[in-house]
């Protein structure tokens, strides 16, 4: 839903027609519909009922996308924003203490994850910045995963602990031990979304 709600997005704003945005708003509905559980995150599939960050980092950074083109008057806006809230309000509960969220978000002991967290700290900057959440009740969270997020870059400039790339699995063992990368692209554009929403007057 991060890559449809992209290109459909972009082709909106650029064309100024209103088929592609409301393409993606119907498509997305379709997905929360579905796929979103009750607490507002996403299972990685209803074969591995695992709240994988990542996977949940897709559907945030998407919905915030989205909403953040999506015109007022469109029919699917409020299931929209109330997805959007849901997922916002239960990532607030499991942030860790550093600011970062796990690879796993509801398992404590599981290890800091920085593509995930780095797309639901961008997805909080952009819901604060817009007023679709409560400054006082998020802007201190987006700020704790912001500050926890860039204490994993390195001297070289590279993103640590990224996810390497994860297939399906119905089992725990799988994502709690799934390589952490160096550098990889899945935490670098996120961090640079949010550094460009931190410094960017809407």
């Amino acid at each position: 839903m991060f890559m449809i709600t992209t290109i459909q997005s972009q082709a909106y704003r650029v064309t100024g027609d209103r088929k592609y945005i409301d393409r993606a708003a119907n498509e997305m509905v379709m997905y929360l519909k579905e796929i979103q559980r009750p607490n507002g995150l996403f299972y990685h599939s209803p074969e591995a009922p695992f709240f994988w960050a990542r996977g949940n980092g897709w559907m945030a950074a998407g919905m915030a996308e989205l909403l953040s083109a999506l015109p007022e008057d469109n029919p699917n806006r409020p299931a929209i924003m109330k997805a959007y809230k849901t997922m916002m309000k239960t990532l607030k509960k499991y942030q860790g203490k550093e600011g970062l969220w796990h690879q796993l978000i509801d398992e404590r002991e599981a290890w800091n994850e920085t593509s995930g967290t780095a797309m639901f700290t961008y997805a909080m900057i952009v819901g604060v910045k817009k007023g679709w959440l409560d400054e006082k009740e998020y802007a201190l969270v987006a700020r704790k995963g912001w500050l926890g997020l860039v204490s994993y870059i390195n001297a070289d400039d590279e993103v640590e602990d990224v996810c390497e790339g994860t297939n399906i699995k119905n089992d725990k063992n799988h994502y709690m031990n799934r390589k952490r990368i160096t550098g990889d692209l899945h935490a670098h554009a996120p961090l640079l979304w949010c550094a460009t929403e931190l410094v960017t007057v809407n």
